[in-house]
């Protein structure tokens, strides 16, 4: 049986006061805690294994390049990619959609449509209106409602035989709305266009398999998935993968070099330019390999229960407002209280040993579509409890009344 309270042995960090107060953590939005086999993983790269990867013929290269290239094995089946070469190392999410904006964006000509959702973090944005400067392509959005859902019907009519590519976030790290990504998949290759999913807050709470999905890119970090900060990965079809030219140029992305002509690696090397983030790459495996023993339907089932739970009591305090009711949601409660600014409320329980995140989430657009500042944001990972949220209503109580 799943037990969040075993789990949290695991995680070094969960075990100390802040402030005199036990370390309540609600904010695995922003970065998730690592478990020990993690930390340990980093420790013994730096301690015995030490060595640059794919380049050298001595033991320590080889145990290294082993350690890195065994990782993106175990990723690969965990998201039930086709081969490990469709699994290419990234810095993160960032990193990865900037890759498809310019290495995809070379493929794009004047006048293509680009789809993205208006509950996109700004990293789904960004790459994209500048991609769209650079190509002269045009970017559509798909609305959202009250509830904090995508329009789908609205969706629909912005398809069109324009559109190149649809690049959307399946799960908001604002609202906590699952998309209905497959639905999304399915309509836009209707109209022969490529989707990406931002999963950078699904991976880590659902089964994500990719041939099941059947996106043409996925992207995510390894830091908010209980692997170290500064890896990611992007999966992208083989045929896509090859028909794009390398973001970067460098040391082991390329085949044959002269100063006539340079001839690429084959993948995934060929998007891996210079030496990787070694200890982060092998690291990430093992977070992949723990997150392996545990019951995922289990940890879904749970975190949604508990998100719930943490809704309907905040719910329940007098001015309290739920930004993002969707009936299909996990792991995130997005608030504000009524005439007292997120900050505030953010510092007070930070005083009282809670962390949660304050602010507009590097989601501006939905801040001005409910025309507020910014939210109280408590997300949620599996080895939070239920006793914990019950602390942090009481800490929330407690706040408002200092500030009102």
């Amino acid at each position: 049986m799943f037990d969040p309270k075993e789990i949290r042995k695991e995680f070094p960090t969960l075990n100390q006061e802040v402030y005199g107060k036990p370390l309540i953590y609600f904010d695995n939005g922003a970065t998730s805690q690592k478990p020990k086999v993690v930390i340990d993983k980093i420790q013994q790269y730096y301690l015995k294994d030490n060595s640059n990867i794919h380049r050298g013929v001595h033991y320590l290269s080889q145990l290294a390049t082993e350690q890195y290239e065994e990782a993106r094995k175990t990723i690969q089946q965990y998201i039930n990619a086709e081969t490990n070469a469709q699994v290419l190392f990234t810095k993160g999410t960032t990193d990865s959609i900037n890759l498809v904006a310019f290495s995809f964006g070379e493929l794009l000509n004047e006048g293509d449509e680009i789809i993205i959702s208006a509950m996109e973090h700004h990293s789904n944005i960004v790459p994209w209106q500048m991609l769209c400067e650079r190509k002269k392509c045009v970017l559509k959005v798909i609305p959202i409602n009250q509830q904090g859902e995508l329009l789908i019907d609205a969706y629909k009519k912005l398809l069109s035989d324009k559109t190149k590519l649809v690049s959307v976030t399946h799960i908001s790290n604002t609202l906590g709305t699952i998309n209905p990504i497959k639905e999304i998949i399915r309509l836009a290759h209707s109209k022969g266009a490529k989707v990406l999913i931002d999963g950078a807050q699904s991976i880590q709470h659902l089964k994500i398999d990719v041939q099941d999905l059947d996106c043409d890119f996925f992207a995510f970090s390894g830091h908010k998935v209980f692997g170290p900060t500064g890896v990611g990965i992007l999966y992208g079809k083989k045929e896509l993968l090859d028909a794009m030219p390398p973001y970067q140029g460098g040391g082991d992305m390329i085949e044959k070099v002269s100063f006539e002509l340079t001839t690429y690696n084959e993948l995934p090397h060929k998007f891996e330019a210079g030496t990787p983030h070694i200890a982060g790459g092998i690291a990430l495996g093992t977070a992949f390999e723990f997150l392996k023993t545990l019951d995922l339907d289990a940890i879904s089932k749970y975190e949604r229960e508990l998100q719930e739970y943490a809704q309907e009591k905040i719910e329940a305090i007098e001015g309290a407002r739920i930004i993002g009711k969707s009936q299909n949601k996990t792991s995130v409660v997005s608030f504000v209280i009524d005439s007292i600014h997120p900050f505030d409320i953010g510092t007070l329980l930070d005083k009282q040993g809670i962390a949660v995140r304050t602010g507009h989430h590097c989601t501006q657009p939905i801040m001005d579509f409910y025309n507020i500042p910014g939210t109280i944001r408590a997300s949620f990972a599996f080895y939070n409890t239920f006793e914990e949220v019950d602390v942090f209503i009481k800490a929330l109580n407690r706040s408002i009344s200092m500030l009102k």
